[in-house]
């Protein structure tokens, strides 16, 4: 027999977003519980953003080491993991315990509950044999997972995702990647840079293939010259264990469409991110079970449904933790019945931690034509600024600026290179306040710096005509 327990507020899904709104919430003198099935802080700061980008720094510093060599003198890098894997545990997960966390988030007043959370019924949220009555309202913020295609044979092999791979203690000799977007090429580049031999394989006819095409064809030209083998623009159709490539645990083999058959010791599946809105049971308060994300309007409620909101991947506007926390103070000042400014996602910033680092905001070229945009292009080779000059080996990359022609503003920019990320600022900043381009024109750009690249975007968008 269930136990009626009361809330002001019950949040499914204790995530970056989750939590960040639960705290607020709690902060604010709501009662809030907050639910989650596994650790509290969800994907980001355990499997995803803080121990990947540990992996990618480590890796960066690796390839910065061979690149003394013609620059600087000489150097014998010796790549060692164990280090990389100790300080995920240690200073990153706490070993994948959450105490800190939970106790951080009580601290602010909040309640927290260890498990499945799940709609049964307008304002309730049954966790084990509890239900939770919420009189103002219900959050889902319960992400998503790693997707894993229906290859025939992959479920029959032991694979890796992000998380496995972010919790490896060892390497193995050798890897193959499913998938080319984001996560994927990430990975790809760090456990090649420790020394394993990796294979990419990518069904779309680029890396990072949400981005520009130029971003894509860089990191395949990086990515071959560090050893790494590319296929793009071919499915993988069987998966199957084999002998050989992984000592006494085996191997696999991948057989491609185009005839190809690729092995390695362990294959790594990276092919996107799925949601669970049946799990949730969205279902009980109207939702479509069936779709692929929860529809929210610019508050973040769930079109259809009364007293529920939405935050996070589960949203289906961006798969990151900035857009989680973004949402989340949108949603909790709509809760706490504050008039804030709506989303807005027109100058949405993302970054592949590449290296090169691919950094854009807005749309890409492609996506502004589909709109029916007056496009015009400027776009500057990082490899011709000063500063990529003096960098020197290590500087591939890009600036490309998307203008809106008719009304003389940026709607999109790439900024690919040494600190591609790092220069999204004034380029976030133009796109989301719409700043003419004359403006960014006659601004001072310090010289000489990788951000001067954007000047140089600017005056060549200028000459497009």
């Amino acid at each position: 027999m269930s136990e009626t327990l009361e809330a002001d507020v019950v949040v499914i899904g204790m995530g970056p977003g989750g939590e960040a709104l639960a705290g607020q919430l709690a902060e604010a003198g709501l009662d809030v519980v907050g639910i989650d099935r596994e650790l509290l802080g969800g994907e980001c700061p355990y499997w995803g953003c803080i121990p990947s980008k540990m992996m990618i720094r480590a890796a960066n510093l690796l390839a910065e080491g061979r690149r003394i060599p013609g620059m600087a003198g000489s150097a014998t890098v010796e790549p060692d993991w164990a280090p990389v894997a100790r300080r995920i545990r240690e200073d990153a997960t706490d070993d994948w315990d959450d105490t800190a966390a939970v106790e951080r988030y009580e601290g602010k007043g909040g309640r927290f509950v260890r498990g499945e959370g799940r709609i049964v019924g307008p304002g309730r949220v049954q966790v084990g044999d509890q239900v939770f009555a919420a009189r103002r309202g219900i959050v889902v913020g319960t992400g998503t997972r790693a997707a894993i295609p229906p290859i025939p044979g992959l479920d029959q092999v032991d694979r890796w995702t992000n998380r496995e791979a972010v919790a490896t203690v060892e390497l193995p000799p050798s890897l193959l990647v499913l998938g080319g977007g984001a996560i994927g090429a990430e990975l790809t580049q760090v456990f090649a840079r420790f020394g394993v031999e990796v294979t990419v394989v990518e069904a779309l006819d680029r890396l990072v293939a949400a981005e520009e095409p130029e971003a894509g064809e860089l990191l395949r030209e990086v990515f071959e010259r560090e050893g790494i083998a590319v296929h793009t623009g071919v499915k993988a159709v069987e998966v199957r264990r084999a002998a050989g490539r992984g000592g006494d645990e085996g191997g696999v083999e991948l057989d491609l469409e185009d005839g190809t058959t690729l092995a390695a010791a362990k294959i790594l599946v990276a092919t996107g991110r799925r949601t669970d809105l049946a799990g949730v049971g969205l279902g009980a308060v109207g939702v479509d079970e069936s779709a692929r994300f929860v529809p929210v309007d610019d508050r973040l409620r769930v079109e259809g449904a009364d007293r529920v909101w939405a935050v996070g991947d589960i949203t289906g506007k961006g798969a990151f933790t900035h857009i989680s926390i973004y949402q989340a103070e949108i949603a909790a000042a709509d809760i706490l019945g504050e008039d804030g400014p709506p989303a807005d996602y027109r100058a949405l910033p993302r970054v592949t931690f590449t290296d090169p680092e691919v950094g854009a905001t807005g749309l890409t070229e492609a996506q502004a034509r589909e709109k029916g945009i007056a496009v015009r292009v400027g776009q500057v080779d990082l490899t011709t600024n000063s500063r990529g000059f003096i960098h020197g080996v290590g500087n591939e990359g890009f600036v490309k600026l998307v203008e809106d022609r008719d009304r003389g503003v940026l709607v999109g920019a790439t900024s690919a290179g040494p600190v591609g990320g790092e220069m999204l600022g004034l380029l976030t900043l133009a796109v989301h306040a719409e700043v003419p381009a004359s403006s960014l024109r006659h601004m001072i750009y310090a010289y000489p710096t990788f951000h001067r690249a954007i000047s140089e975007a600017l005056q060549a968008l200028q000459k497009a005509d």
